[in-house]
C-alpha cells in the first residue's frame, strides 16, 4: 500500500474496468460536476458512469462517455498534476538572476581589467597619477586615428594638447584646482589666471596611430614671479624619449588683463609641489627677431578665431597659435621636412574678434635648397592686423624619416 501511494503521487493511475468502486461520501467535485437529486434528496449516479479515481485532486479514468458531455477524443484533457508540474514557474526569476549576474560580472571585469598583450599598458586612458613622492604627475595617452596627419604620425598640435591636458590634471589631482582654467582656489579669490609667456619644445620622434605615450610633468620656480613647468614624453612600450618641453607661466588679472605678481597665498599653495631641477630643455637664449612685411618671406592674412578656438578664459588657446604660425610656413618645408624643435614667446592674448596675420622668414637652410636632405630654420610672428604682436617664434626642421634624435631626457628626482 505504501509503495502504491508513493507511486500514485508521481504517476497517474487508471482504475480497472473489471472492478467498479462504489461511491462513498463522494462530493460533487469527484464526479466532474455530474449530479442529480431524487425526490428523497439522495445523490443518484447513472449506472453507465464509473466513479473516477481521484489522484491529487484530479478526476481521471472514465471508461464510458457520460451523457451530456462531449467525447473524450474531442476535448483536450489537461495534463495530470504531478509533484513536478505543481512547482512554481522559476524560469522568469532564473532569467532575471542570470541577467543581473552577467551585468555584475561585466562590471567586475572592467574594474579588474588586464591587458591581453604584454605590450599593452594597464589603464592607458586613465586620468593619471602622482608619482615620485607626490612631485611628478604621469598620464598615458593613446594616439587616435584622427590625431595623425598626412605623414601618418601625430601632429605637433596633438602633442601640445597632451602637454596641456597633463598640466591641468596635475593641478586637479593635487587638489589645487579652483573654478578657473588651472587656477588654484586662492587665485580664483583674487581673479587671477595662468598665462604662458615662453615655450620650448624638442621632438625627437613623433608617435604614430595606436602608440601609447607616457607623459610626465612637474613644476619648478622661475625667477621671483614665475613658475616653470616641464614635460617628458616617452614611448609607453620601450621607454624611448619622444618629446621634451619646458615653459614659463605667470599670473594675469582676469578683469584688467594685466600681468600680476604671484601673491603669497598662491605661492603657499604651489611651492610644496616645486621640484628643484634644471629645465628638461636647454634654454635657447637667442633673441627672436621682429618680422614685418619687408623681412618676411611668406605672409598669410585674414586668420580669425572660431568660437571653438576659445578656452574658458575667453581667449584663444595657446595650442591654436601653433597652427596659425605654420599657416605661413613654406609648402616645400612642410612636404619634405618635419618639425624638430620650436621656441615661442607669447606677448599678447588673442580674442574672438581678432583678425590675424602669420609671417614666416626662412633664416637658413642647408645647401640653400629645401628640397634636398638638409635641415632648415624659420622665424615666425603672429600679429593683429594693426601690427600688435601676439607671438614670436623660431622653428627648426629636419628631413623626414631622418634618424636625428636629440638627447634623452630624464625625469628629475628632486625634493619639494
Amino acid at each position: 500500500m505504501a509503495s502504491t501511494a508513493a507511486t500514485a503521487a508521481f504517476f497517474p493511475v487508471s482504475s480497472s474496468t473489471d472492478s467498479v468502486a462504489k461511491p462513498k461520501n463522494i462530493g460533487s467535485a469527484g464526479l466532474g460536476g455530474l449530479k442529480s437529486k431524487s425526490s428523497s434528496g439522495r445523490l443518484q449516479v447513472k449506472a453507465t458512469a464509473q466513479a473516477p479515481s481521484k489522484i491529487n485532486g484530479t478526476s481521471v479514468g472514465l471508461t464510458k462517455p457520460v451523457e451530456g458531455l462531449k467525447n473524450e477524443d474531442d476535448m483536450p484533457s489537461p495534463p495530470p498534476r504531478t509533484f513536478i508540474n505543481q512547482l512554481p514557474d522559476w524560469s522568469m526569476l532564473l532569467a532575471a538572476i542570470t541577467t543581473i549576474f552577467l551585468a555584475a560580472e561585466k562590471q567586475w571585469m572592467m574594474l579588474d581589467w588586464k591587458p591581453r598583450r604584454s605590450d599593452m599598458l594597464i589603464d592607458p586612458f586613465g586620468i593619471g597619477r602622482i608619482v615620485q613622492d607626490g612631485l611628478i604627475f604621469r598620464q598615458n595617452f593613446s594616439i587616435r586615428s584622427y590625431e595623425i596627419g598626412a605623414d601618418r604620425t601625430a601632429s605637433i598640435e596633438t602633442l601640445m594638447n597632451h602637454l596641456q591636458e597633463t598640466a591641468l590634471n596635475h593641478v586637479k589631482t593635487a587638489g589645487l584646482l579652483g573654478d578657473g582654467f588651472g587656477a588654484t582656489p586662492e587665485m580664483c579669490k583674487k581673479n587671477l589666471i595662468w598665462v604662458v609667456t615662453r615655450m620650448q619644445v624638442v621632438v625627437d620622434r613623433y608617435p604614430t596611430w595606436g602608440d601609447v605615450v607616457e607623459v610626465d610633468t612637474w613644476v619648478s620656480a622661475s625667477g621671483k614671479n614665475g613658475m616653470r613647468r616641464d614635460w617628458l614624453v616617452r614611448d609607453g612600450q620601450t621607454g624611448e624619449t619622444l618629446t621634451r618641453a619646458s615653459s614659463v607661466w605667470v599670473t594675469m588679472n582676469k578683469q584688467t588683463r594685466r600681468l600680476s605678481k604671484i601673491p603669497d597665498e598662491v605661492r603657499g599653495e604651489i611651492e610644496p609641489y616645486f621640484v628643484n631641477s634644471d629645465p628638461v630643455v636647454d634654454e635657447d637664449s637667442r633673441k627672436l627677431p621682429k618680422l614685418d612685411d619687408n623681412t618676411a618671406d611668406y605672409v598669410c592674412r585674414g586668420l580669425t578665431p572660431r568660437w571653438s578656438d576659445l578656452d574658458v578664459n575667453q581667449h584663444v588657446n595657446n595650442v591654436k597659435y601653433i597652427g596659425w604660425i605654420l599657416e605661413s610656413a613654406p609648402q616645400a618645408i612642410l612636404e619634405s621636412h618635419e618639425l624638430a624643435s620650436m621656441t615661442l614667446e607669447y606677448r599678447r592674448e588673442c580674442g574672438k574678434d581678432s583678425v590675424l596675420q602669420s609671417l614666416t622668414a626662412v633664416s637658413s637652410s642647408d645647401n640653400g635648397n629645401l628640397g634636398l636632405s638638409g635641415g632648415a630654420e624659420c622665424q615666425h610672428m603672429l600679429r593683429h592686423e594693426d601690427g600688435a604682436e601676439i607671438v614670436r617664434g623660431r622653428t627648426e626642421w629636419r628631413p623626414k624619416y631622418a634618424n636625428n634624435l636629440g638627447n634623452v631626457g630624464e625625469v628629475p628626482v628632486g625634493s619639494a
